[in-house]
């Protein structure tokens, strides 16, 4: 049974300004939310008390991820004060529609509460709305006010590119989640991430192996779900420049130790329903080591040669 199986998860970073100490990887539950259904909640138990039981403790869902707050909320409520609980608002369940206004995002996380069976969640995350929403403040408000009452712990812009930037610049928020993996490093090559670094926010990574996409590319693998293809088409440009010494051969020991050994994130969030490919995700993190320093310049090399408008996926 893998709930008696222990590959504990030992490495945690800081989680900003938080005085938490994160995972390196979280566990991004879209996936159950979308592909599962009431009637499985066997296997999101599995999973989510496999991810807890075994060293991970940073959940990230969010309003629009289907049946994913309800499947927290049936499984392991009961073990609320062992994990860190990021959810988002702004999105319809199952993305029908954003609403931005201040009466919507309230009732998003009154619902998002009820539906998780908790009082609080540690973080509320605007889920990428543009810049000029967040000017608006509107949204801003609702968020501070759930702070100020008790039902979030911290406030969070979840986004990318530009309006990732005016999160960061407006120092209202205590976290930062954005896209970075190897064929996405505009986080990276714009000064996302030392930057928000700087301002002492968590950063957390979502798309952190890019849906496996390097290590398909490397074997002709077109298996990708429909949003990954512009990674797996930005792997094969990468990789037809040639092989790089030192590389691991495994492409998705090349992933996630490209994405967790960068010095500014705080933790990368992997998203599964399987049990089976969340212990193997824990498997490779603990025994990552990080990339030969010639290897990640030439990865930062090629991408920033090839960039050609490679925007982050929002």
């Amino acid at each position: 049974m893998l709930n008696s199986i222990r590959v504990k998860l030992m490495k945690k970073n800081s989680l900003g300004n938080t005085g938490f100490k994160t995972s390196v990887i979280g566990i991004g539950l879209a996936e159950i939310g979308y592909e599962l259904n009431l009637n499985e909640r066997n296997q999101a138990s599995h999973l989510l008390n496999s991810a807890i039981d075994n060293g991970i403790n940073f959940l990230d869902t969010a309003a629009c991820y289907g049946i994913s707050e309800e499947l927290i909320g049936l499984t392991v409520s009961n073990r609320r004060d062992e994990y860190f609980l990021a959810t988002k608002a702004g999105h319809s369940q199952n993305n029908a529609y954003s609403d931005w206004s201040y009466e919507a995002i309230t009732h998003s996380i009154n619902t998002s509460l009820k539906k998780l069976k908790t009082d609080h969640v540690d973080l509320v995350q605007l889920h990428s709305c543009s810049a000029e929403t967040l000017k608006k403040g509107n949204s801003i408000k609702a968020l501070e006010d759930a702070l100020k009452s008790g039902k979030t712990r911290f406030i969070g812009y979840s986004g990318d590119n530009d309006d990732a930037h005016w999160a960061v610049d407006s120092g209202i928020f205590s976290t930062l989640q954005t896209s970075y993996n190897i064929v996405e490093q505009r986080a990276r090559s714009t000064d996302l991430l030392e930057k928000a670094s700087k301002k002492n926010m968590g950063i957390i990574i979502k798309r952190p192996i890019a849906g496996s996409a390097w290590a398909k590319a490397k074997i002709n693998s077109k298996n990708l779900r429909t949003y990954d293809n512009i990674y797996l088409n930005r792997a094969i440009k990468m990789q037809s420049i040639g092989n790089i010494d030192l590389e691991p051969s495994d492409g998705i020991s090349t992933s996630i130790s490209f994405t967790i050994n960068n010095p500014y994130i705080s933790v990368a969030i992997i998203g599964t329903k399987n049990p089976e490919h969340l212990i193997e995700n824990i498997n490779q993190v603990n025994k990552n080591f990080p990339l030969a320093e010639s290897v990640l310049m030439e990865l930062h090399k090629r991408f920033d040669d090839l960039d050609d408008n490679w925007v982050q996926q929002t």
